[in-house]
């Protein structure tokens, strides 16, 4: 099959860097020093540097609000906008967060799917993994469920979920097509995808494509608006829409990406009813 544009050449290599960078911000600990230049909100020397910053959070698209009805640790700032605002979930959906982190949107979606519904957050890092459960816990979340996995190979059943979300993750993936195929198998007829994310606004060089450091802060893995578009209808999704916020409205956490002509997107897509 043809590789997705933009893809590494090494999927595992990039994986494995992904993994051990948001391991070490789950876990608290300092990044290295040779990537504090980096453009991520939590790319400094130190793990903390904004990471749950309500602050760059009501830039993301969060309300005062939801921010308050958090458990503590639930928002690591490590997002690009907010998912569950994109589009209306109601009571009784299930819903999929792809790369679900500390469990932010999972439980802001719980609140709006209610005890009759679900919601099901997928991630590859076990540090995100132990620290999502214990937010859930203290919060009191029945509705939620954590599950380890990569968002390529989802453990979750064929057309099971009613809505996909995701935030700024599905640009860390070495293959986006695999993804997006992944998101649309478990949607049912008519469910929807709903995403933040970033976006290419020029070409992306193969150096800086190379680069684990921009790839793994949410920089250089990100695909041209025109590749994202032709992914996700070759997945299968109709009603394909990327909506640009444009460098005026890229929260101050990601102005960094500026130079790569990075910026985040509100991504939304429909599984065909059969």
């Amino acid at each position: 099959m043809k590789r997705t544009p933009g893809a590494p050449e090494s999927s595992e290599e990039t994986r494995a860097v992904v993994r051990e960078r948001y391991g070490g911000i789950a876990a608290g600990k300092a990044i290295d020093p040779a990537a504090a230049a980096d453009p991520s909100c939590c790319g400094g020397s130190s793990a903390s540097s904004c990471c749950g910053d309500p602050a760059v959070a009501l830039q993301l698209g969060y309300t005062p609000e939801q921010l308050g009805n958090l458990p503590p640790g639930a928002n690591l700032g490590l997002g690009c906008g907010n998912p569950t605002a994109i589009l209306a979930l109601r009571p009784g959906q299930t819903v999929l967060d792809l790369g679900s982190g500390a469990g932010i949107d999972c439980f802001l979606a719980a609140k709006q799917v209610g005890a009759r519904g679900s919601v099901i957050g997928v991630d590859m890092t076990p540090e995100m993994l132990t620290k999502a459960r214990g937010n859930a816990r203290k919060g009191g979340y029945r509705n939620v469920d954590f599950r380890l996995g990569e968002i390529e190979h989802l453990p979750v059943g064929d057309a099971s979920i009613d809505v996909v979300i995701s935030n700024c993750v599905i640009n860390l993936a070495p293959d986006k097509g695999i993804v997006y195929r992944e998101a649309f198998r478990v949607l049912r007829p008519g469910g929807r995808l709903a995403v933040s994310d970033v976006v290419a606004t020029r070409p992306i060089t193969a150096p800086e494509r190379a680069n684990p450091s921009l790839w793994s802060s949410c920089s250089s893995g990100a695909l041209e608006v025109r590749h994202v578009k032709a992914l996700l209808r070759r997945a299968g999704f109709v009603d394909v829409r990327v909506v640009l916020k444009g460098p005026d409205q890229t929260p101050d956490s990601l102005q960094g990406q500026a130079s790569l002509g990075v910026v985040s997107a509100d991504i939304q897509a429909t599984k065909p009813l059969e």
